[in-house]
Order: structure tokens, then sequence, then C-alpha cells
């Protein structure tokens, strides 16, 4: 089964839309390492994603 993490980023390296916005952070969800899923502007999305797709790997 494939690892799933959660990364934060901040500041500059956070996407100019979201910085544009006013966001200073954001999170991805990695799958082995690999950015698949973001970025999420709250650690409460990239968890909902995360188990979202946990869910869907357990089905197949």
């Amino acid at each position: 089964m494939p690892r799933l993490d959660i990364m934060s980023m901040i500041g500059s390296a956070v996407p100019e839309p979201l910085r544009t916005s006013g966001h200073l952070a954001c999170w991805y969800v990695l799958v082995d390492g690999e950015q698949r899923f973001g970025p999420f502007v709250s650690p409460d999305l990239a968890q909902d994603a995360k188990r979202h797709y946990e869910q869907r790997l357990r089905l197949h």
C-alpha cells in the first residue's frame, strides 16, 4: 500500500495565487513522497483528502 503523508509549505514556498489571497501556509498530500493533492489552505482539508484517498485504496 502506498505511503501517504501531509506536507506543509510556508512563506515563499506557498503558490503565488494563495499568497496573493493572504495565505501564508498551505498543505499537500504526498503519495510515496510525491506531491499528489493540493495545495490546501488548511491542514484539516489536507487530512480529509488523505482519508478519502486511503478509503479509495482500501476499496481496490
